[in-house]
């Protein structure tokens, strides 16, 4: 029997490199598309480039996409982007833009690296944007939804991130007293929430909509 196809949206980055070497490996999927703006620089027999240069472009590149799993990994910093604005164009309207494109091409799981804090009321920018995509993803016609909001992500990125790299010495530090309901909030290496998300498309939760934060990704590792 044939296996699925899955598609990924951010396959360059921390945790969509790792996602993306998981998905070509995993006997469930027999074809790996991978959305980039950039070249992906791997080569496999189940692996289909799809590099548009501009996400701007990303419906009409993804017009014709039969998936059954979508995974999005898309998500850049405020500092990165350079405005408020990009930034919401980037985590919010792409990402967004994805998800009914994927609904589209017959996806029935969505999964979706969110953050640590994301709620569509909150005060702060970076949390509320990252809340409102979790709450339009979920209300799409997806069988299921899978979020996965990590704290500070570990690993090594092609990208420098200097706030980044600043918090997760300081989260080491506090670590050993992230116990109980701050457990949330412990760092989390990128290559973990790839295996996590691997392992819940594989195996989904019971239903639609499920959020899954550093334990829950722990219990999901091989």
């Amino acid at each position: 029997m044939p296996g699925k196809t899955a598609i990924l949206i951010g396959a360059t980055g921390l945790v969509g490199g790792h996602l993306l070497q998981l998905l070509l490996a995993s006997p469930a999927y027999s074809k790996v598309i991978a959305v980039s703006r950039r070249p992906v620089a791997i080569n496999h027999k189940k692996l289909v480039r799809v590099e548009t240069g501009s996400f701007d472009l990303l419906a009409s590149a993804l017009a014709d996409v039969k998936v059954d799993d979508a995974f999005c990994c898309l998500g850049t910093t405020i500092r990165q982007a350079g405005t408020k604005a990009e930034f919401h164009k980037v985590d919010y309207g792409y990402a967004l833009e994805f998800a009914h494109s994927a609904l589209r091409g017959g996806a029935k799981h969505l999964l979706l690296v969110s953050a640590i804090g994301a709620d569509a009321r909150s005060p702060v920018f970076y949390n509320r944007v990252k809340g409102l995509l979790e709450k339009e993803v979920s209300a799409l016609g997806f069988k299921y939804v899978s979020i996965f909001r990590p704290s500070l992500l570990v690993g090594d990125r092609v990208e420098n991130r200097p706030g980044e790299a600043i918090g997760i010495r300081l989260s080491a530090l506090l670590a050993p007293f992230l116990r109980g309901p701050l457990r949330s909030m412990h760092p989390i290496n990128g290559a973990e929430v790839a295996t996590a998300m691997v392992a819940v498309a594989e195996s989904p939760a019971a239903g639609k909509t499920r959020i899954y934060r550093y334990d829950d990704m722990q219990a999901r590792q091989a």
